[in-house]
């Protein structure tokens, strides 16, 4: 299916999300391709798996043309042999219904552990949605937080990391 993808991205305060979370599912994704307005992309989540081409963004960040198939796992390990690097991106995605809108959780490992960052898509730029407790500082549009980027780049290597930790208040194990 082809779209143009509208979303939004957050970085997390803390783990409050995840009582309300009516989902969660590890997902390792590669990049085939992570050039300068284009990303393939292999996702592996559970028994199913996904091919995704996306666009370059707009100026803002907030959208992009994404297109997705649907392949079989053995098809998308296959292909995770291609993906740059051989580097992976490792996550466990939460599901997290807030009033009208469904927001999707990543919380990082590996390389990237630390980061969980929140996202919600919306049907234009403009649609107002109600802002969770949990929800922090926007990062929309800062590429640093790409998955294509985190994979070149890793969470791990920044330094000075600009997310404090992630508190742990829900009583949740990760």
């Amino acid at each position: 299916m082809s779209k143009t993808e509208t979303e939004r991205k957050f970085l997390v305060k803390d783990d409050s999300y995840k009582k309300m979370a009516t989902a969660s599912i590890r997902m390792q994704q590669g990049y085939i391709c992570r050039e300068s307005g284009r990303t393939v992309r292999v996702r592996i989540a559970g028994e199913r798996a996904w091919l995704t081409i996306k666009g370059a963004s707009t100026d803002d960040g907030l959208s992009r043309y994404e297109w997705e198939k649907e392949i079989h796992a053995d098809e998308a390990a296959e292909l995770m042999k291609l993906c740059q690097g051989a580097k992976t991106i490792d996550k466990t995605r939460h599901i997290v219904p807030f009033e009208d809108h469904v927001f999707e959780v990543d919380e990082f490992h590996g390389a990237n552990e630390g980061l969980t960052v929140a996202e919600i898509e919306l049907e234009n730029a403009s649609e107002p949605f109600s802002r969770p407790e949990w929800l922090g500082e926007e990062v929309t549009g800062d590429r640093r937080y790409y998955n294509s980027m985190l994979i070149a780049d890793p969470y791990s290597s920044w330094g000075q990391q600009p997310q404090q930790n992630i508190r742990k208040e829900s009583g949740v194990k990760p």
